[in-house]
């Protein structure tokens, strides 16, 4: 079996592929970073998780974001207070799956084997972006805020930190075979969460020294025996992109702090539902709420390279929530 690459080796592969991103990482000025995961309609627990930290005063310095989690993220960057988190939640308990994935008079299965980029087409998405943020470009956010992608021009990631944000936006979320691809300066863009769906190493490539990563799923990925094949292929896809972020979460290098908030509930193939958001809402901020207040009742102090000791798993938490820390 061949053995996962060392942080040197990613920092290499980092090093090696810079000239193709749109913005590298600032000097180690910032501290405090926010990573967005994927995480498709249950990134509404984002939206929970977010506005707890605010109320509980811990603001970004940077935040990265991918998929879903570009969406939430493009959306604090742009204005980090509670009235730009409640804004959020507005939008998200309004929107339906429709609204997001228009149908067509060929909607159904059959619609996968059609001669398209795509199911569905971005407008929906784009929509609901463009009322969730109000600026026009990456570099005018509150907060510096990059997103990454997928490209089909070489298969590599690509980050984006300037330029047109919904465009970018869009680019990051564009489901394969669900979403179309984004071109953007030539380079055919897709989601970027099949290349780094919890981009962690992004936020330490860029001197960040403690992490608070919002997940929409579990942190342990338990995935169910599949039924069907396309079931099959949508969990290989999910073990694929969770493989990284835990081979990754266990090689933090030393003096760096990473708080993890679980998402909850496994993955669905139920891209379309939307249904279950007010309550994913409440999940999130009664997460970050859980996690905090047993950090706090360890009397450890959350000061960069100072990390805190994990809690104590608690057996009936099926949101197990780790600190990682070497």
């Amino acid at each position: 079996m061949t053995p996962p690459p060392s942080w040197s080796a990613l920092r290499s592969r980092w090093e090696a592929t810079r000239a193709r991103t749109d913005s590298d990482p600032p000097a180690p000025a910032h501290r405090t970073a926010f990573v967005l995961a994927g995480g498709g309609s249950r990134g509404a627990v984002q939206v929970g998780m977010l506005a707890e930290l605010t109320d509980r005063g811990i603001r970004a310095d940077r935040v990265f974001g991918a998929s879903v989690g570009a969406i939430n993220g493009a959306a604090y960057a742009g204005n980090p207070t509670r009235e730009g988190i409640e804004r959020m939640a507005l939008i998200w308990r309004d929107v339906k799956g429709t609204d997001v994935f228009p149908k067509s008079a060929l909607d159904g299965p059959w619609a996968f084997f059609q001669k398209r980029a795509s199911v569905h087409s971005n407008s929906g998405l784009r929509a609901i972006i463009e009322a969730g943020i109000d600026y026009e470009n990456l570099e005018d956010t509150t907060i510096p805020f990059e997103v990454v992608t997928t490209s089909l021009t070489d298969g590599r990631e690509r980050w984006l930190g300037h330029g047109n944000a919904v465009e970018a936006i869009l680019a990051s979320s564009a489901i394969p075979s669900i979403l179309p691809p984004v071109v953007i300066d030539g380079d055919v863009l897709i989601d970027g969460g099949v290349v780094n769906n919890v981009p962690i190493s992004r936020a330490i490539l860029a001197g960040c020294t403690r992490i608070y990563v919002l997940l929409c799923g579990p942190l342990h990925y338990h995935p169910p025996a599949p039924r069907r094949p396309v079931e099959a292929a949508l969990t290989a896809f999910f073990v694929a992109i969770h493989a990284r972020f835990m081979r990754e979460l266990s090689e933090i290098p030393p003096g760096i702090e990473v708080v993890v908030f679980s998402g909850g509930g496994e993955p669905s193939a139920q891209y379309r539902d939307f249904s279950a958001t007010a309550g994913l809402v409440e999940e999130g901020r009664a997460e970050v709420a859980d996690v905090l207040d047993r950090y706090a009742g360890t009397s450890q102090d959350l000061t960069p390279h100072r990390p805190p000791a994990p809690p104590q798993p608690d057996p009936g938490h099926h949101t197990l929530t780790d600190v990682a820390a070497p």
